[in-house]
This record gives C-alpha cells, sequence and structure tokens, in this order.
C-alpha cells in the first residue's frame, strides 16, 4: 500500500509544525573559504524558529554539539526548545535529504515518514551516502512507518497548498541526472502516490547559479492553499528575465485542483550577487514559514525591504523578518534549502 492509499498527505508549509529539522553545516567545501562566517545568522535562524516551535538538529559528534550549543548561546537561543540527534550528516541541506512527514488525522498512525532517493542534485557533490539515510533514522528514532519510492527527489523541488496541488519544475524533475528511467507521467505517478497529491503543475527553468537545475523554492511559493508568490526579474538584460517571464506566463494558464485560477503575487529579485567570479542564486522565493515567523533570506540589496513588505502583507498571522543571507548564499542555498518542517497533527 502506497501513503496515498492509506489516505496520508504532506501539508503545506504553513500550516502548524511541532517541529523543524536541519542538520548542523560543517562541510567547508560548501562555503570554500567563508564557513565561519555563516554561524552567526544560522545560529540566529535557528533561534528565530525555536521562538514557535521545536527544533531537531542533526549532528554528527559531541565536539559538534558542543560548537553548535556555544553559537546558539551568542544569540542567546532557547536550549529547551531545541533537540540534537546524533546523525551523521555530508552536508547541511536537510529540505532535501530530511524527512517528508505525511500526515493521516484519522489513521492510527497519524504521521509516516517518506525516504526518497537522494544523490546530491544529480551526483554533483560525492559522498552523499550519509544523507541519504537521514529521513529513515528519524523514522526509527520516532519508531514511525517509513516509505522507500526508490526514485530521487528532493524536498527543495517541491511545492504544496495542502489542498492536494503540487508544484514543480521540468528542469529538475525531468533532468536525467535524477531519474532518466522515468518518463513525466511515471514520474507524476510516484508524487500520487508518495505525496499524496491529485493534481500537478509543472513549471520551466530555475535561475542563473542554481546547481540543484531549477528548484520551484527559488521560483514560486505557496503562501495559502490559492496564492503564490513568484519571482520577476525586470531587467530585460539579466538572464533571469527570460525564464522568469516563461514562468509567469505558464502561472497565469494554471489551474489549481479546484479548478480556481491561482492569485499570483509578483516578488522582486535582488540585484545580481557574484562572489568569485560566480553569479550566486539569490532569490527572496527561499524563504522558511515557521509557526511564529516568515524568515526571508536578505542580500544587502534596495530590494530587501521591499520583497519583506509584500510577503508580510501575504502572511497576516506571522511576522515576516528578513535575515542576511549573503554568506550562507555562497553555499548555493538559504533559508528554505537548510530546513524542513515536521507537521503537527
Amino acid at each position: 500500500m502506497t501513503p496515498k492509499q492509506l489516505g496520508y498527505y504532506f501539508p503545506a508549509e504553513f500550516a502548524k509544525h511541532t517541529a523543524t529539522w536541519l542538520s548542523w553545516p560543517h562541510k567547508e567545501a560548501s562555503w570554500p573559504g567563508k564557513i565561519n562566517t555563516i554561524f552567526p545568522v544560522y545560529a540566529e535562524f535557528v533561534k528565530r524558529v525555536a521562538e514557535g516551535e521545536l527544533v531537531n538538529i542533526n549532528i554528527v559528534d559531541e565536539g559538534m554539539k558542543k560548537f553548535a550549543v556555544q553559537q546558539l548561546e551568542k544569540v542567546n537561543a532557547d536550549l529547551s526548545k531545541i533537540n540534537f540527534f546524533f546523525h551523521p550528516t555530508n552536508d547541511a541541506w536537510c529540505r532535501d535529504h530530511g524527512p517528508a512527514f505525511l500526515i493521516n488525522p484519522k489513521a492510527e498512525q497519524k504521521k509516516v515518514i517518506v525516504d526518497w532517493g537522494y544523490n546530491a542534485w544529480g551526483g554533483k557533490y560525492p559522498p552523499f551516502d550519509l544523507d541519504d539515510v537521514i529521513p529513515t533514522l528519524i523514522a526509527q528514532h520516532y519508531n514511525i512507518p517509513v516509505f522507500h519510492p526508490g526514485i530521487v527527489m528532493e524536498g527543495g523541488s517541491v511545492e504544496f497548498n495542502g489542498k492536494g496541488t503540487l508544484l514543480t519544475t521540468t528542469s529538475c524533475l525531468l533532468n536525467p541526472n535524477r531519474n532518466p528511467h522515468l518518463s513525466q507521467k511515471q514520474i507524476e505517478e510516484y508524487l500520487h502516490k508518495y505525496y499524496g497529491v491529485d493534481h500537478i503543475l509543472w513549471l520551466g527553468d530555475g535561475i542563473e547559479g542554481d546547481d540543484t537545475d531549477g528548484h520551484i523554492d527559488d521560483l514560486t511559493r505557496f503562501v495559502n492553499e490559492d496564492t503564490v508568490v513568484t519571482v520577476v526579474e525586470t531587467n530585460k538584460k539579466d538572464p533571469n528575465y527570460e525564464p522568469l517571464q516563461e514562468n509567469l506566463k505558464l502561472l497565469k494558464t494554471l489551474r489549481l485542483e479546484s479548478g480556481k485560477q491561482m492569485n499570483i503575487v509578483e516578488l522582486p529579485m535582488p540585484a545580481p550577487l557574484i562572489y568569485e567570479g560566480m553569479r550566486l542564486p539569490t532569490s527572496y522565493a527561499n524563504f522558511y514559514i515557521s509557526n511564529k515567523y516568515i524568515v526571508v533570506p536578505t542580500f544587502r540589496d534596495k530590494n530587501d525591504d521591499k520583497a519583506c513588505a509584500i510577503l508580510q502583507e501575504c502572511f497576516k498571522d506571522r511576522t515576516v523578518i528578513g535575515l542576511d543571507s549573503t554568506d550562507i548564499i555562497w553555499g548555493l542555498g538559504s533559508f528554505h534549502c537548510l530546513s524542513q518542517q515536521e507537521p503537527e497533527v
């Protein structure tokens, strides 16, 4: 029996959480020459999320736990809301290697985990064997059922409204470096069965500098069950202009599971951020929805305040806070990429 047959589904991120899962950053190669600069803002992120829910952090060993606690104490985080799990990882991107929690409020077992295959975005950054087993380790800790679909899938490549619609991109899910043996239709069948969705919407290409081949969480996000925010570039000479216009056009033609057109709110893009000759995948769409805050990556850019103000209009029940992601984005991801929610049932 698949999770869908058993009545389980993946809730929207804006639904209430029990906890947020993270994997403490430790891989120097992800932030070459810069890893020490990310800890103050990473700790601040943990602190803010912990104000509204538990934060569960995968760590490698006691030494890493001690270091993490020191960093969290510096920002006065509430350590009573933060738990550490000795689950060794290769890297920090818990959105992609972390557990996919599905729920069925009517079942005796209200929560299950799906452990998709993980290959570090098409085998780009080996080794990834430790990251690949994280969801099963968490399922074992909770003693809850775990499903293994047997194909590669990353949390950052899918977006949910919690009512049956899943949003994704062809550039990522149909990339031959993920599941070359599967057609689009076959991939859709896996999404239906293992995320418990009914309706799948496809967008096109991702943003410049995104090494994930076009994750949806840098492009378009649900802010409620029938509204998305989507990033738009206004500079016609920018390489992001065309693909983002295409996505906007496509969004206007798509319909939700109810047959209704989505409300579309446009988010600006920050100016290009170049570091050591490389364009970084800066996007205000990579915000994280926690129980209390919407944590938005900012980039010391003139559009930072504008993006935060737009998102505050979308989330009347939570406070939007911008955290400087200029150093974190050197790792080619931000707050959403680093986190994975555990829903409350």
